[in-house]
């Protein structure tokens, strides 16, 4: 019996490969076969969850709270996300206005599908985190790239963006501390952004590893935006997945609907142990906090030994945005090759847009003692290759 031919959708051919996870997926294989891989290439916490957090799940599973939850999540953490919004940022923020998720990845899809038809426009920065495009076009709608410039961290400029507004726009995408240049808005910037004629949608799933400077919400410069955030960076809680919404009044319902009809709810005994981690994991985050910053003091001048310069000194997340175009601007064949001869794992810039083709992107979320030992093996590739 032949089989029947299998059509897939022209969106299925927009999304791109992540690159990030391609070579991760590439380092794993190169592992198993024997090879000592250093993963510099995700933004993964090497710390453990911390143990109140885990006790609180495991609590919350022994005493059967397993089932489904509210659409928008469990109460208790919605009440804490709140309160949490009104202790650092002096902001308020209804428990109403927060949509509770498995992560932020399914809610961007979320958002986007509820501001695109097709053919809108998204302003978002190139470089920008993988994919944010990717969400966007398979809803239908398109990425309007905003080329940005290191000497200004990578962000996004009232001006330009305001060269970029038209009558299709739906919305400006903003990441602070940004993925992949760690760089932070100042106070003024979001001021200026947030009076754009245009909503927001601010990713702030990095708040709580900011390291100089104070670190900002868009909510304090504006009611009518929506925000991005979640537990797996600052509390080490990837594999959680657990992320949330926060969103003007007048648009939750319809997300709402249409979280119930694509997620239904985030695993309950996970939100519990959300609403720990709001309340106790504050000394935990500031003991990793110290780390990251430890190593990010180290790491940069390490890079720019071995002839990588770093234009925007990252300020927040955990990565580094090395400059590798004296090198080669393919950073794609760059980074499969310096993985294949010495085992380091990294992210190539174009992964992130044109913006940072040429580039490599360095996770500092790796102990010392490998972060040294990758940089110590790139040192000799590039001299033996004669690049340094």
């Amino acid at each position: 019996m032949t089989p029947a031919s299998i059509h897939l959708a022209q969106r299925v051919n927009e999304v791109t490969p992540f690159l990030a996870m391609e070579i991760m997926e590439r380092a794993k294989v190169l592992e198993a076969e024997g090879m000592d891989v250093i993963y510099l290439c995700l933004g993964e916490p090497d710390f453990p969850t911390p143990e109140p957090i885990i006790k609180a799940a495991c609590d919350a599973m022994q005493a059967g709270e397993t089932r489904y939850t509210h659409s928008l999540g469990r109460i208790e953490l919605r009440e804490a996300l709140a309160e949490h919004y009104h202790k650092r940022y002096k902001v308020t923020v209804d428990p109403e206005q927060i949509i509770v998720s498995s992560g932020t990845s399914p809610l961007m899809l979320l958002l986007f599908a509820a501001l695109c038809n097709s053919g809108d426009e998204v302003i978002l920065t190139d470089p920008g985190y993988a994919c944010y495009p990717n969400f966007i076009r398979f809803v239908g709608g398109k990425p309007r790239f905003l080329q940005t410039r290191p000497e200004q961290g990578f962000q996004p400029q009232p001006e330009n963006v305001r060269s970029l507004i038209n009558d299709r726009t739906r919305a400006l995408l903003i990441n602070s501390p940004a993925n992949p240049a760690g760089s932070v808005l100042s106070r003024i910037e979001m001021e200026k952004l947030a009076e754009l004629p245009i909503p927001l949608v601010s990713d702030e799933i990095y708040h709580g590893l900011t390291y100089e400077g104070e670190e900002h919400s868009i909510l304090e410069f504006t009611e009518e935006a929506f925000v991005l955030g979640g537990f797996s960076k600052a509390y080490a809680m990837t594999g959680w997945r657990l992320g949330y919404l926060i969103a003007p009044k007048s648009a939750v319902r319809a997300l709402q609907t249409f979280h119930q009809n694509v997620v239904i709810s985030a695993n309950s005994f996970v939100q519990l142990a959300g609403v720990t981690a709001l309340r106790e994991g504050e000394p935990y985050v500031a003991e990793m906090r110290a780390e990251y910053d430890r190593r990010r003091r180290h790491l940069i001048p390490r890079l720019e030994e071995i002839g990588l310069k770093v234009h925007t000194h990252p300020v927040g997340a955990f990565y580094v945005l090395a400059d590798a175009r004296h090198i080669s601007y393919d950073s794609l064949a760059l980074a499969r090759e310096i993985l294949e001869a010495t085992g380091v794992a990294l992210t190539p810039g174009i992964d992130f847009g044109l913006g940072a083709e040429g580039f490599l992107r360095f996770s500092y979320a790796n102990s010392m003692e490998n972060l040294d030992k990758a940089i110590d093996r790139l040192a000799d590739f590039f001299r033996l290759s004669g690049w340094l």
